[in-house]
């Protein structure tokens, strides 16, 4: 059986950090896209993709974009799919699947959502931040497949190292 987790609860709870350490932490080749937090001094004024496997960066929302606004941010179609739907599908060809997050922001991409399910259907463990309250179809097939863990301040430290041994478990 393959390996699949998804992590969920309030935002700011530690999802994205948490993963990040577990695949880090896990030892294996890992691809995939980690959405980060863009600031300026204490105030978050967007969001960054990396792409795991390359290291490009782009931008995922900020206040300032010109496309699809969700709340004060302005998604970057155009970063979302280069970056984000790129990441995911080479991270097809690594070890380990890293999907931070899915969520409405990256929701709204169709190629996106294409290179996750593509990636759903691969052999590949998966490790990915879900959006808390996403009905959209394909978040509601992940809560149905998918080990879902709820994130909060009490657990998210020790889950890093219950992922982990999940996940150097699935090598054998």
């Amino acid at each position: 059986m393959v390996l699949r987790i998804a992590v969920t609860g309030s935002p700011g709870i530690g999802k994205s950090t948490l993963v990040q350490k577990a695949a880090k932490a896990s030892g294996l080749r890992v691809g995939g896209v980690l959405a980060k937090d863009k600031r300026v001094k204490d105030r978050r004024v967007g969001f960054e993709l990396l792409n795991l496997g390359s290291g490009a960066t782009g931008t995922l929302a900020d206040e300032t974009g010109s496309g699809p606004k969700l709340g004060k941010y302005r998604i970057h179609p155009e970063d979302l799919d280069k970056i984000g739907a790129g990441a995911v599908e080479y991270a097809i060809n690594c070890d380990l699947i890293v999907v931070d997050e899915v969520g409405p922001m990256e929701l709204s991409s169709r190629r996106f959502v294409s290179a996750v399910e593509k990636a759903m259907a691969s052999p590949k463990p998966m490790l990915v931040v879900l959006h808390e309250w996403s009905n959209h179809p394909l978040a509601k097939k992940i809560r149905g497949t998918f080990e879902v863990i709820v994130v909060t301040r009490e657990n998210r430290d020790s889950l890093v190292e219950e992922i982990v041994r999940a996940l150097k478990g699935c090598q054998r």
